[in-house]
């Protein structure tokens, strides 16, 4: 159970940093001093380099071990999250935005690779269920954009002890 957390857990990371920039957008450019033709580079350099190193991100995985790129994955997204949280310029902001855009890259074929492998096909499989984004009402009422990413830093720390101390393949 802990190893469909850790993986389900780490994808959910990817599912929102794609989407949880949009809402901190006025308060980035506000703070960074983006332009607002530079302002949607915050949202294209991640997407960019996400869909750009994709197939390389799930080649590594068949060739290096699942486990080993999940792992990789997992330490440049959360670096990148870490980077973003403490960005004091718009060029540290879209820099660390591709590069997390490129653990996503590495992280999210894997965790999809390990999904299927790990768990049973067929009737015994456990139903699917859905996840979703929470309400605006329950985000936090702050100005300060940076704290949108900072739970992304806790979620990929904790996947990847959770990994490392775990003997799965």
């Amino acid at each position: 159970m802990a190893v469909l957390v850790t993986i389900l857990g780490s994808y959910l990371m990817i599912v929102l940093d794609i989407s949880i920039v949009i809402t901190g957008l006025p308060r980035i450019q506000q703070s960074l001093g983006f332009s607002p033709t530079q302002l949607s580079w915050v949202h294209s350099a991640y997407t960019l380099a996400f869909g750009g190193l994709l197939l390389l991100g799930a080649r590594a995985g068949d060739i290096l071990g699942r486990r080993r790129v999940f792992i990789l994955g997992l330490m440049v997204f959360t670096a990148a999250s870490v980077v973003i949280g403490m960005a004091q310029s718009a060029l540290w902001m879209l820099t660390a935005r591709a590069v997390q855009g490129a653990g996503s890259a590495l992280l999210a074929p894997s965790t999809l690779a390990l999904l299927t492998t790990r768990f049973p096909h067929g009737p015994d499989a456990p139903a699917p269920s859905a996840c979703t984004e929470p309400p605006p009402e329950l985000a936090p009422a702050s100005d300060w954009w940076p704290v949108a990413f900072w739970p992304t830093c806790c979620r990929g720390g904790l996947a990847f002890s959770s990994t490392c101390r775990s003997g799965w393949p």
